[in-house]
């Protein structure tokens, strides 16, 4: 081996070679040789935000001071790589190109790559293979950013010109401090995200979740950190978050019924704000269903669930859930802790997973329990809905709030009088109670949610008499004007928009017609196949005055 040696970008990036110089593996003052091309790719990374880009800057401005102290002799060699060789780099061009300075400096390549290792040795070159550092035991971190945090902080928020803000409490119950008076400057925030990343890197135990133009999304041990700059964001930002505590479903609100319950439900959807305690609840659910012995798995956008290590976590297979999805399934899990169920696709592997066999656990981001469901509806077919879904738990204040289930039946539709007007209704029931909560239906072309047991409005008379008129008014006495479409097969009756999904009585003249639901878009379809059609259809045509009131 030479006493001069050429790296590639693979060393720069993860900074190995910083350690082979400290270790001495490259012996006294050695020559080391940057290509241009290494720098060319570090600059472009850097001018694109990407941190990767930043750290390999940061390896770079150390290897000149090694430099200036005499510890190293660095050199630059090679010319700056073209446009057309940089469009060609996933295809080997610019591995080639340092590969040709090693040979012409008469040097050793150094390199964490595989490939360009192998295809140097082939060529006749020396080459220094660097392997990545072994499995270390998890050690305690020591970083700037922990100091910003203490027992009961939540998160750390950190941005340039700015002072430093932390949440601190419970779930639920947190508010948002300024920790000091001091500004966090432009040197002091790219510290702190150059430490991030470098740990990140270099512990075993951590990784680079997401990586994009303008952020970074890292799991560091169990600290969850975004960092942001423009142009996605206007300034440089820092966010880590942790959990505060790691909980067992005994700790919660459960009793021997609902723990049952869990035992044999499929498809649950864990739901509340965010920052109610949704992903502790489920990491407790998933440790649980471990425990009786089940085969759970994890799919996250972002790995951050603290679970027992028996438990794989698995995130975007080449930046695609879809693609995880189908490997999982050949995994064959008893459980899947899905978090979380945002976008349209989403839905739709969580419908995959429970209509193929597998126990799942969505977690939904939702402000009631009930638009946990509405965030299904119009993405599956209705009368898939209990089969996908047959529990709700809502969390509010890190603690159960409510249970809701599921089922189907056939009746008529609360409201309606006319038993011709049976259809399949999904029947959601509080799980303690068995009291029914809402009633899940189509009319016409549209999905009906109609709350059964509505809350009431609470008024002291003699304090709320304007309360107490618009309830009258609103409920009772007001006349809700309809306009009519007739088309060859049905009547469209319309509302205006602020009536929208009211249940409603349909008047012609003072005599009752029928109870029905405006839709979403303030509407009644009625098809002149059935009886209240006809009926509207005949009181128009006897110019009857048509109206409605609110049931």
């Amino acid at each position: 081996m030479t006493d001069k040696f050429v790296c590639d970008t693979s060393v720069i990036f993860n900074g190995l070679i910083l350690d082979l110089i400290e270790d001495g593996e490259l012996g006294e003052n050695p020559e080391i040789l940057i290509p241009n091309i290494v720098v060319a790719e570090i600059e472009y990374r850097t001018n694109i935000h990407k941190e990767i880009g930043f750290f390999g800057l940061n390896v770079l401005k150390t290897l000149r001071e090694l430099n200036n102290d005499k510890k190293i002799k660095l050199l630059i060699a090679g010319k700056r790589p073209t446009r057309e060789e940089i469009k060609m780099a996933p295809g080997g061009e610019l591995d080639a190109l340092i590969r040709e300075i090693t040979l012409q400096n008469n040097a050793s390549l150094i390199t964490a790559d595989r490939i360009q290792g192998d295809v140097g040795i082939f060529e006749g070159l020396d080459v220094f293979f660097v392997k990545e550092k072994g499995h270390k035991p998890k050690e305690r971190l020591s970083l700037k950013l922990l100091e910003y945090f203490d027992d009961k902080t939540m998160s750390v928020h950190l941005k340039r010109n700015l002072p430093p803000y932390a949440k601190r409490g419970s779930p639920g119950n947190w508010r948002l401090e300024k920790i000091d008076n001091e500004i966090i400057s432009p040197k002091l925030i790219e510290e702190v995200a150059l430490e991030i990343i470098e740990n990140v890197r270099e512990d075993d135990h951590s990784f680079i979740e997401i990586e994009k133009i303008g952020a970074v999304v890292a799991q560091l041990r169990e600290f969850r950190i975004v960092i942001t700059r423009p142009p996605f964001s206007n300034d440089v930002e820092i966010t880590a978050v942790r959990p505060l505590v790691s909980l067992k479903l005994s700790d919660y609100s459960i009793d021997a019924k609902l723990q049952n319950r869990l035992e044999t439900a499929e498809g649950i959807l864990v739901c509340g704000s965010p920052g109610a305690g949704k992903s502790t609840f489920c990491a407790a659910l998933a440790n649980f269903y471990l425990s009786q012995n089940k085969v759970v798995k994890t799919l996250e956008s972002v790995r951050d669930l603290q679970v027992s290590p028996e438990i794989t976590q698995y995130t975007k297979l080449e930046g695609n859930l879809e693609n995880s999805a189908d490997i999982l399934l050949l995994v064959r899990p008893d459980f899947t802790i899905f978090d979380e169920v945002k976008t349209t696709k989403d839905f739709e592997i969580y419908a995959d997973f429970r209509l193929s066999g597998v126990g799942m656990v969505g977690v939904v981001h939702s402000s009631s329990a009930i638009n946990a469901i509405q965030r299904f509806i119009g993405r599956i077919e209705l009368g898939m809905l209990p089969s996908i879904i047959d529990t709700i738990i809502f969390i509010e204040g890190g603690d159960i709030l409510s249970v809701l289930v599921i089922k189907m039946t056939v009746k008529v539709p609360s409201g309606f009088r006319d038993k011709d007007l049976a259809r399949p209704v999904v029947e959601v029931r509080d799980y303690k109670t068995r009291q029914l909560e809402f009633e899940v239906y189509s009319f016409g072309q549209d999905i009906v949610i109609n709350p059964i047991r509505p809350k009431k409005l609470i008024y002291k008379p003699d304090q709320n008499k304007g309360l107490q008129s618009y309830r009258k008014s609103k409920f009772k006495e007001v006349r809700i004007n309809l306009e009519f479409e007739v088309t060859k097969d049905r009547v469209i009756l319309k509302a205006s928009p602020q009536y929208a999904s009211e249940n409603v009585v349909v008047f012609a003249d003072q005599n009752e017609i029928f109870t029905g639901s405006l839709s979403r878009k303030s509407e009644i379809n009625l098809s002149l196949s059935n009886k209240e059609g006809r009926r509207i259809l005949k009181e128009i045509d006897r110019n009857k005055d048509i109206y409605a009131k609110i049931k």
